[in-house]
């Protein structure tokens, strides 16, 4: 029996995988594969917000009380995924640092145990800049030109959020730059981690 690849983003707040992996949790999907979006409970508007954004995208949603290496690690065993997204440990976000690093302390053991995920990346953040205000490198570019608009309404449906002034120009800036380095209109860029010291080669990610 053939199942589709399982994709998984974990991310620290509500509105992080609509504004780093939208185009590519939607074109995952799109192309037959089953998505998951994992960020922290907050209030009940954020939560709000979560559910319709990850319904745009096509992904189930899980509000975890906190992402802690022993949340994750449960909820990964449970699901298996395939493929894992999570912030970079250099990002400019203390709490996106935090996350990544949980996933990462995870990461051992339930690969060991379960085999999954295979493949697990680092996304963009603000600006495209590290900590140290230089460029985040991030080689795997995919094309989402044709999921744009439904990353975009996945974005605004996080109405309590600074969309349409800041994370939306900055997604569509982040978008056309990462999309000319692959001639194409829209992109979303990533970097692969060693899982258990190996990188697994795949086409896209």
């Amino acid at each position: 029996m053939v199942t589709s690849p399982v994709l998984m983003t974990v991310m620290a707040h509500p509105d992080d995988a609509e504004l780093w992996a939208g185009g590519t949790i939607a074109r995952h999907v799109q192309n037959g594969g089953t998505a998951t979006i994992t960020v922290t409970k907050t209030d009940p508007i954020r939560a709000a917000e979560a559910t319709a954004g990850a319904q745009i995208l096509g992904a189930d949603l899980y509000l975890l009380d906190a992402l802690t290496p022993a949340t994750i690690s449960t909820l990964l065993t449970e699901v298996r995924p395939d493929i894992v997204i999570t912030h970079s440990t250099d990002d400019i976000h203390p709490e996106h640092r935090r996350c990544a690093e949980h996933v990462l302390a995870a990461l051992p053991e339930v690969v060991i145990t379960t085999g999954h995920p295979n493949r697990v990346y680092h996304c963009d953040g603000y600006n495209n800049l590290d900590q140290h205000g230089k460029p985040l490198h991030l080689p795997t570019i995919i094309d989402t030109t044709d999921q744009w608009s439904t990353k975009i309404a996945a974005l605004q449906a996080h109405t309590s959020q600074p969309i349409l002034d800041h994370f939306g120009p900055m997604a569509e800036t982040l978008s056309r730059l990462h999309g000319m380095r692959i001639g194409v209109s829209h992109a979303e860029a990533f970097r692969a981690l060693p899982v258990l010291g190996r990188v697994p080669a795949a086409e896209g990610l």
